[in-house]
């Protein structure tokens, strides 16, 4: 069923005037929006801050010809120069991969240590959930690291990183007990 709204406003006749009441309170002037407009215009225009200063624009000239080709080995690029093949410490390409060396060190994680009669062990658990048993002079990661040191809290080891240069640098690492 559907009203007609002059049906509704004939039968209720409240209806009617408060439509009327609302109707007369419309206020139909814009004497406020004259006010804003004029204050407006009375503003100086003067009131804008000026342009901030900006430092002189310098050209670079950018000239490769002193600098080394990006695309060349550092390496070769030093043996170029006549500079002496590094005879520092280098890992043994011969040995054979021990299990721990084929995950990164920093997914290593110490879990404890077992002792057997005079042995104490330093037990890693790697990050497919296998736990490895680890001696003094066992590798761990993939930066050749090598055992030094097994004690109660942590696993002290030395890794041969590359320097960028053709070389091999000794770092110092850890595996601490309980961290996360």
């Amino acid at each position: 069923m559907r009203l007609k709204p002059h049906i509704l406003l004939r039968k209720n006749p409240f209806l009617l005037l408060l439509m009327t009441g609302l109707l007369v309170a419309c206020d139909t002037s814009m004497t406020d929006l004259q006010q804003f407009v004029a204050q407006t215009k009375q503003r100086s225009s003067g009131d804008v801050e000026p342009l901030p200063e900006f430092p002189k624009y310098e050209s670079f000239i950018y000239d490769s010809t002193q600098l080394r080709d990006p695309f060349k080995e550092l390496s070769k690029l030093a043996q170029k120069q006549g500079q002496p093949e590094d005879t520092g410490p280098r890992p043994d390409a011969a040995r054979q991969k021990q299990p721990l060396e084929f995950f990164p060190l920093d997914s290593l994680k110490m879990v404890g240590v077992l002792r057997q009669k005079q042995t104490q062990w330093g037990l890693v658990k790697a990050p497919d959930g296998a736990i490895h048993r680890v001696l003094k002079g066992h590798y761990a990661g993939k930066n050749h690291g090598k055992i030094e040191n097994v004690n109660e809290t942590q696993i002290a080891l030395v890794e041969l990183v590359p320097d960028g240069l053709g070389n091999w640098v000794k770092r110092e690492a850890k595996l601490s007990l309980g961290e996360e």
